[in-house]
């Protein structure tokens, strides 16, 4: 069973991800547009589940099952949209997950959403101490239930997400 938990930020998480961009590359390199290190773990300061989330942008969505296998021989399990449309989805180490990549095509909605969530959360620091504080209280509260966990987390995700989708477009405007 695996076990939620919740550590302060590690430098180390920015080098697992570069390590795991570069694997990323060499399989994917003709369908990339980007990879970009988004979740909790791409926050300088911010306390997280220790596993790296990635999310590559591709030209074409629909030829990503092509790569399965080579996913497989890094160590990815390929689960395709796992409940999100327009998403691929792999997850890599089993039961003690390390990565997660979320891949979505380019002009995806989602993708805006992400990288607003992440560059929002670095730039507040209010933002960051509650979503840090609730994750810590869930991850206690429940330590083996993750779908607790997560559905825990959402009505702070869902008013970080409104927030820095407007700040996020107001910058970028």
């Amino acid at each position: 069973m695996r076990q939620i938990e919740v550590l302060p930020y590690d430098e180390e998480w920015a080098a697992l991800f570069e390590k795991e961009k570069e694997l990323l590359q060499g399989i994917f390199s003709e369908e990339l547009v980007a990879i970009h290190h988004i979740g909790s773990t791409s926050i300088r300061g911010m306390k997280a589940k220790p596993i790296i989330d990635i999310m590559p942008v591709v030209k074409d969505i629909e030829r990503i099952h092509l790569y399965n296998d080579s996913m497989r021989m890094a160590g990815y399990e390929p689960k395709g949209e796992n409940g999100l449309p327009g998403r691929r989805y792999f997850q890599k180490g089993g039961d003690q997950r390390t990565h997660h990549v979320h891949m979505y095509q380019q002009g995806h909605p989602d993708i805006h959403r992400h990288l607003a969530f992440r560059d929002y959360v670095s730039c507040h620091p209010d933002a960051m101490a509650a979503y840090a504080s609730l994750k810590e209280e869930l991850a206690k509260k429940f330590r083996y239930d993750s779908q607790a966990y997560a559905d825990g987390k959402s009505g702070l995700v869902r008013q970080i997400d409104e927030a820095a989708l407007a700040w996020y477009l107001n910058r970028t405007s």
